[in-house]
C-alpha cells in the first residue's frame, strides 16, 4: 500500500500499448454499438477539459481519440454524458440478486490514487500502479495519464467515481490478477437487480482538481440527491475557536469540568466561543454494564437512549435540592454562555439516538416504535478492518427507530435542545444504516430517508445549519448530503497513540480531495499540549476547517494556541478545503520513506502552504507492510509558489510574476518567481507553513505584497483587501484592510514614509536585507485599515 514498484512505466494515451485498462480475456466482438441509451444529456464543458467526448466502438472506449478501455466485456455499458465524461455500468445474465461484482479490465503500469473505506466508518488513501493495489470499498480512483516518461511530459487525469444507481450503491475494487471490478449492492435481499447501468462515473481532464470539481458538478445535476459545498449555508462556528469535551473527559463529562475548561482557556487569552458537549450528557441505560461487575471492553456501545432529555449530571432532581447539578441543561448552557462569552453550544448524539439506539418500550422513547436489530456487514466491510464499536453492536444489537417515526424523533429531540438554549448538534455513527437496512428497503433508500429527516429537522429547529456529521464516510451518506455542510474527514484523533498522529493529517488531506467538493472537511479536535500539537495546529491552519481542541482543563499550550486564535476568539480560516499539492497526489507521505506532504490553500489575498514530514511514525491500516522509520531522519522536498492551485484568484492584474514567501518557523522572507523552487528539510513530525503573497506594482514604482499577521500560522488569513487610494506621481498610499491584533508584515520594495493603523500613526520596522516591513496592531483591535504611505 502506498508503495508503487520502482519500475513504473507511464500511461500514454496516444498508444494502444499503454491503455490503462487491458483485456483480461479474449473479447467477443460486440454486435451493433453495444450502448444502452439513457437519454440525451446536455453538454457541460469547462475550459480545463480537452475536446474528449467518450465514444464506445468495437469494444473500445476512446476519449479524445485515445483508447481508454480496451477489451470491454460485452456486458459493460457505457453512456457518454459530456465531452469528457460517461457513466459505466453492466448487465448480468444470472438471476437478479441484491449484490453483483462486475469486471471492467486490467489496470497496470499507471500511477493511481484510491480513497477507500478501511473500516465501516472511515476512508484512508492508498497509492499504487496496478489493479491489485485498489482495495475493496474504494470510493474514488484517480489515474495519472502521462504521454511519456519525461519529467515535463504532458499529464492528464482520469477519475472513476462509483455512485448510487437507483436503490444500489457501488464501489470499486481490484483483485490479484490486476483486474478492476465494481460492486453494486442494495443491502436488502428483497431489493434485487440484474443490471446497473450507471454504477460508475468516469471523467477526464488535464487538471486534477478541476476534474474532480467538474465531476461532482455533473453528478449533482445527474443524481439530484446532494449539493456542492459552495452552495450550502456555512455554520457560524467555523470561524470561531472551539473546545470539545471528548478527550478532556470522555463520557465522564460534567458541568463543573466544562466550566473549568472554559475558564482556563479564557484566562490564557484564547477564549473558546464554540463548545461541543460530546458523549456523556444524555439519559441512557446500559444493561451490559452492572455496578460491581468487571468492565467488559465494548460494552459501552450497548448503551441505549432512555429519553431525549439530559441525564442527572446536567439536571438536578426535585428531591435533591443540595445536588451540585444545575437545575436543567438550559440553566447550565445559559450560564456558560453568559459567563464565558460562548456564541455556539453544540451537543452530541448518534444518528439513532445513541450507540445502541433507543431503549425499546421505555417511557421516554416508546412512541418511536424502536425494535432490536442486529447489524449485518457487507462482504466489502468484512474484507477490510474490523471495528470494536461495530463488533459490540453486532453482539448487543441496536434499538432501531421505526423509519416511519424518524422525522418525529429528530424533530422532538432538536426542538427540545433548542428549548435548552442549545445551538446545534454533532451527529455520529451515521454509517450504521447500511448494516440494518435488510427488510427496510435497502441501504440507499434507508439512508436517504434518514438523511432527509435529519436535515429537515436541522433546518426547522436550528438557525445556522448547525450540524457536524460524523462516522459517515460512505457514499450512501455523501451522495445524500443536501444541506449538511460539515463532515468529519478522518478516523478519530487518538492523543495516546503516537503512531496515528501523522496518519491523521495525511488521511484528512487526501480525503478532502473528494469530500471537500460536498462539505467542509472537519479535521477533528486535538490536544494543544502534546508532542504532535504543532503538527496538528498547522494542519488546521491550512485546512480551511473549524479549529477546536479537547484539552483537559489547565493543560494548554497558549503560545501555540495564540498562533491559531485571535484575542476575540476568532480564527483565520482559509477559503477552501486543504488538499495535497499536485506533485504529492500519487506519493505515500506516510510509508514510502521519502515523500513529504504539502497541503495548499488560498485566503482572500494570499496563498498558504503547509509542509509536513509524516514519515517514520506509523503505518496505514490494512497495509501489507509495516513502515520502519526514525523520526530523527531528515527528508527534503522542493517547495514553490506554483504548488498553490488557482493562484490567479489572488494575483490580479498588477502582479509582477514574483511572490513573497514568509516562513512561519523562521520569520524569514524571500522573493521568488512563481515557478522557482527551493528546498525544505524536516525531521519526522516536523512541519512548516509558508504564506505566499503575489508582489504587485503600485503607482508604477512601488512593489508590495501583504503577508498579514506574521505571529499567526495562517498569516494571510487576516487580510481582507488591498487597495491603492492615492496614486499621484509624487506619492503612493496603499490601504490594507484586515482583522485581529498582532504583528503585521509585508514585503515592500521601498521603505515607506509612514504607517498608520485606523488613522493613528504607528512606528514600523523595515529590514533592508529582505524588504520585510513590520508594525504592531494593538491586541484588542478587531478590524483595521493599515495605510502605508510612500
Amino acid at each position: 500500500m502506498f508503495s508503487p514498484p520502482t519500475t513504473t512505466r507511464f500511461l500514454q494515451l496516444n498508444s494502444p500499448f499503454y491503455s490503462f485498462l487491458l483485456p483480461s480475456y479474449q473479447r467477443v466482438p460486440l454486435h451493433g454499438d453495444g450502448v444502452r441509451r439513457l437519454g440525451q444529456l446536455q453538454t457541460c464543458r469547462q475550459s480545463m477539459f480537452l475536446n474528449a467526448k467518450p465514444v464506445l466502438k468495437d469494444g473500445t472506449l476512446s476519449i479524445n481519440g485515445k483508447e481508454a478501455l480496451t477489451g470491454v466485456p460485452d456486458n459493460v455499458v457505457v453512456t457518454p454524458l459530456t465531452d469528457s465524461s460517461a457513466f459505466v455500468g453492466a448487465t448480468s445474465t444470472e438471476d437478479a440478486t441484491s449484490r453483483h461484482v462486475f469486471k471492467l479490465g486490467v489496470i497496470q503500469d499507471v500511477r493511481l490514487l484510491c480513497l477507500f473505506r478501511f473500516k465501516i466508518w472511515w476512508m484512508i488513501p492508498r497509492v499504487g500502479n496496478s489493479g491489485s493495489d485498489i482495495p475493496i470499498e474504494t470510493q474514488m480512483l484517480l489515474l495519472e495519464a502521462r504521454e511519456g516518461p519525461e519529467v515535463d511530459a504532458k499529464t492528464s487525469y482520469i477519475i472513476f467515481l462509483p455512485v448510487l444507481d437507483g436503490e444500489f450503491r457501488s464501489s470499486l475494487q481490484g483483485n490479484s490478477s490486476n483486474e478492476l471490478q465494481f460492486c453494486v449492492e442494495s443491502g436488502d435481499p428483497a431489493i434485487v437487480t440484474s443490471e446497473s447501468l450507471k454504477a460508475v462515473f468516469v471523467n477526464y481532464g488535464n487538471h486534477p482538481f478541476d476534474v474532480i470539481k467538474e465531476s461532482m458538478k455533473i453528478l449533482e445535476q445527474q443524481l439530484g440527491t446532494f449539493a456542492l459545498r459552495e452552495t450550502k449555508q456555512m455554520p457560524g462556528m467555523l470561524d470561531w475557536f472551539g473546545w470539545c469535551t471528548w478527550d478532556a473527559f470522555y463520557t465522564e463529562v460534567n458541568p463543573q469540568g466544562i466550566k473549568d475548561g472554559l475558564k482556563s482557556l479564557s484566562q490564557g487569552g484564547t477564549p473558546a466561543r464554540f463548545l461541543i458537549i460530546d458523549d456523556g450528557w444524555q439519559d441512557t441505560t446500559n444493561e451490559f454494564q452492572k455496578e460491581g461487575e468487571p468492565f467488559v471492553e465494548g460494552s459501552q456501545y450497548g448503551g441505549r437512549l432512555a429519553s431525549i432529555e439530559e441525564n442527572n449530571k446536567f439536571r438536578r432532581a426535585a428531591n435533591e435540592p443540595q445536588s451540585e447539578a444545575p437545575s436543567s441543561l438550559k440553566d447550565f448552557v445559559t450560564d456558560i454562555k453568559r459567563n464565558f462569552g460562548l456564541k455556539y453550544v453544540y451537543v452530541w448524539h448518534a444518528l439513532l439516538g445513541y450507540w445502541g439506539g433507543l431503549l425499546p418500550n421505555a417511557l421516554g422513547t416508546k412512541k418511536y416504535n424502536s425494535k432490536l436489530r442486529y447489524p449485518i456487514h457487507s462482504p466489502g466491510n468484512l474484507a477490510n478492518m474490523r471495528d470494536l464499536s461495530m463488533d459490540a453492536m453486532e453482539k448487543y444489537g441496536i434499538g432501531t427507530i421505526d423509519p416511519a417515526m424518524i422525522s418525529q424523533f429528530y424533530d422532538d429531540l432538536h426542538k427540545y435542545l433548542v428549548s435548552q438554549d442549545v445551538d446545534g448538534v454533532k451527529v455520529d455513527v451515521q454509517n450504521i444504516l447500511e448494516t440494518i437496512s435488510s427488510g427496510l428497503g435497502g441501504r440507499v433508500s434507508l439512508t436517504r430517508r434518514f438523511q432527509q429527516a435529519l436535515e429537515k429537522s436541522i433546518a426547522a429547529n436550528f438557525q445556522d445549519n448547525s450540524i457536524i456529521c460524523c462516522m459517515g464516510q460512505s457514499t450512501d451518506s455523501i451522495y445524500h448530503s443536501k444541506r449538511s455542510a460539515i463532515t468529519r474527514a478522518s478516523d478519530d484523533y487518538y492523543p495516546s497513540n503516537p503512531t496515528t498522529q501523522t496518519l491523521h493529517i495525511a488521511a484528512v488531506a487526501f480525503n478532502s480531495i473528494f469530500l471537500g467538493e460536498v462539505v467542509v472537511p472537519d479535521w477533528d479536535m486535538f490536544y494543544s499540549y502534546h508532542e504532535a500539537a504543532e503538527f496538528h495546529a498547522v494542519a488546521r491552519a491550512v485546512g480551511g476547517c473549524g479549529v477546536y481542541v479537547s484539552d483537559k482543563p489547565g493543560q494548554h499550550d497558549f503560545k501555540l494556541l495564540k498562533r491559531l486564535v485571535l484575542p476575540d476568539g476568532s480564527v483565520l480560516r482559509a477559503k477552501y478545503p486543504g488538499r495535497p499539492t499536485r506533485d504529492c497526489l500519487f506519493n505515500d507521505p506516510v510509508m514510502d520513506g521519502k515523500s513529504i506532504l504539502k497541503i495548499w490553500n488560498l485566503n482572500n489575498c494570499t496563498g498558504v502552504l503547509g509542509v509536513f514530514n509524516c514519515q517514520g511514525a506509523g503505518s496505514w491500516p490494512c497495509s501489507k507492510n509495516n513502515a520502519q522509520g526514525d523520526l530523527s531522519t531528515e527528508l527534503s522536498v522542493q517547495v514553490s509558489p506554483a504548488d498553490i492551485e488557482y493562484f490567479e484568484e489572488v494575483s490580479g492584474q498588477l502582479w509582477t510574476g514574483d511572490c513573497a514567501l514568509f516562513a512561519s518557523s523562521t520569520g524569514s522572507l524571500v522573493r521568488l518567481p512563481k515557478e522557482e523552487k527551493f528546498d525544505v528539510t524536516l525531521k519526522g513530525l516536523q512541519c512548516d507553513v509558508f504564506t505566499v503573497s503575489p508582489i504587485k506594482v503600485y503607482n508604477q514604482k512601488i512593489q508590495f505584497a501583504p503577508i498579514g499577521l506574521i505571529n499567526m500560522y495562517n498569516s494571510g488569513g487576516a487580510i481582507e483587501a488591498v487597495d491603492l487610494l492615492s496614486d499621484s506621481s509624487s506619492s503612493c498610499e496603499i490601504h490594507v484592510k484586515g482583522r485581529g491584533g498582532g504583528n503585521f508584515g509585508a514585503y515592500s520594495s521601498t521603505k515607506p514614509k509612514s504607517c498608520s493603523v485606523n488613522s493613528k500613526l504607528e512606528g514600523f520596522d523595515f529590514r533592508d536585507e529582505d524588504n520585510l516591513l513590520t508594525l504592531k496592531v494593538p491586541d484588542r483591535t478587531s478590524s483595521w485599515d493599515i495605510v502605508i504611505c510612500y
